[in-house]
């Protein structure tokens, strides 16, 4: 098992259910109440899910223009309700994060938020039927990689295993039309092998660097949630309803499970765990494939993404380039198997003092990044390069600045 902690017996103190947990022989108290949410507080959600679901509520929105509106608020109401149910389930099959030296959270932690996340996001896109083969495609895909995910979070799997998993899973997506177009169709053959290697690793490179930034409370969903939002307004921007219903279904999942994973005060009652990592990522991946951010300018559309992305760009870039010259991987199997605390967040919170800060500092990096991919809606070519060497240079900036952070902090405790 991933987790070496045993449920052993409930207990209730100051009208909080806990349920003591032996981990590693020592025992440990976890909170699996309403997670750490007063119940009065589920009232609204769960009544505001349940009008949702109404047949006639959804029509209502159809005929409004206000779709997205409906698949937000029903995303978001599922997630949130589903939360408890799910830390309960995890509770009952052991699927918790045991604390360890190099994690950050001092308490066994269930790992199935991903699966409310998930859930939300599925049943929003289709009670609205929303559908097309190349969702289809994504759906089903996802699925699979959640399944492995679940699989991986209950008894840890090689990460070869997984990898190959999501190469299966970027194969199934690309063969039903979702796939980069980066290469000009004049290179025929080349064109077509070059586009898909391309997308593959794309969607690789997303998905698992999603995975990578979840260290920390709040950072993956809520990152999550701004580049599903920032997909979103493109696509409204640029006439892709469709895109934008499915940017918006994630983004809603995604902030029905925030309250749950990063608190004002304390730590994160429930984690999304690889399951809801991965399939995050992979999905806001294919989502900025599947659409066309762009008229005419092939720039600007390839432009617009990757400021959306750029955080994650940056961190999977930053750290492979950094553990390949300081020697703490040397192939390609010691890389993906490396586990570190070396992430963009890490570093961030060495030098801020907290991981709170870390992670505020990097939704606030990702929405001047955000708004940046915004303004390129009418923007010229020239306008869309200045864009990406600013993101480039503001990266490299905090790259100076906290390890020249990380140098002070280091001598103050070493008394230079």
């Amino acid at each position: 098992m991933k987790s070496s902690a045993i449920a052993k017996n409930w207990v209730t103190e100051d009208n909080r259910i806990s349920l003591v947990v032996e981990n590693n022989g020592e025992n440990t108290r976890v909170k699996t109440n309403l997670l750490g949410i007063p119940w009065y507080l589920f009232v609204l959600p769960l009544a505001m899910t349940c009008v949702m679901l109404l047949p006639q509520v959804r029509e209502f929105f159809v005929r409004s223009g206000w779709r997205w509106v409906h698949v937000m608020l029903l995303s978001f109401g599922i997630s949130f309700s589903l939360n408890p149910l799910f830390s309960k389930i995890a509770y009952n099959l052991n699927m918790l994060d045991s604390p360890d030296p190099r994690k950050l959270h001092k308490e066994a932690t269930p790992l199935l938020g991903g699966a409310a996340v998930f859930t939300g996001f599925l049943a929003a896109l289709l009670i609205n039927g929303i559908f097309s083969l190349e969702l289809n495609a994504i759906l089903i895909a996802s699925l699979f990689l959640f399944t492995v995910g679940v699989a991986d979070d209950y008894r840890e799997m090689p990460a070869s295993i997984k990898l190959i998993t999501q190469i299966i899973c970027a194969v199934l997506v690309i063969s039903c039309g979702i796939v980069l177009r980066v290469i000009p169709t004049s290179f025929g053959i080349f064109a077509t092998m070059g586009n898909a290697l391309l997308t593959v690793l794309w969607i690789i490179g997303i998905t698992n660097a999603m995975n990578f930034f979840d260290g920390m409370d709040g950072l993956a969903a809520g990152l999550g949630a701004l580049i599903a939002f920032f997909l979103g307004v493109v696509a409204f921007q640029t006439a892709q309803p469709f895109i934008g219903w499915i940017a918006v279904a994630m983004m809603g999942s995604c902030l029905g499970f925030l309250p749950f994973n990063f608190k004002a005060r304390g730590n994160a009652a429930i984690f999304l765990g690889d399951a809801g990592s991965t399939v995050i990522g992979f999905i806001l991946a294919c989502v900025a494939v599947y659409g066309d951010w762009a008229e005419s300018n092939t720039v600007v559309a390839l432009i617009s993404p990757l400021l959306i992305f750029w955080i994650l760009i940056f961190d999977m870039v930053h750290i492979t380039v950094d553990r390949i010259l300081t020697g703490k991987v040397f192939n390609f199997h010691q890389w993906i198997e490396y586990v570190g605390q070396d992430h963009l967040h890490h570093r961030l919170a060495h030098v801020l003092g907290s991981n709170k800060r870390s992670v505020l500092f990097i939704y606030l990096l990702s929405l001047c990044l955000g708004i940046s991919a915004v303004a390129l809606r009418n923007a010229r070519v020239i306008d869309a390069i200045l864009l990406i060497l600013q993101a480039a240079i503001v990266v490299v900036l905090i790259t100076f600045l906290e390890r020249r952070g990380r140098l002070l902090n280091g001598n103050a405790t070493t008394g230079r």
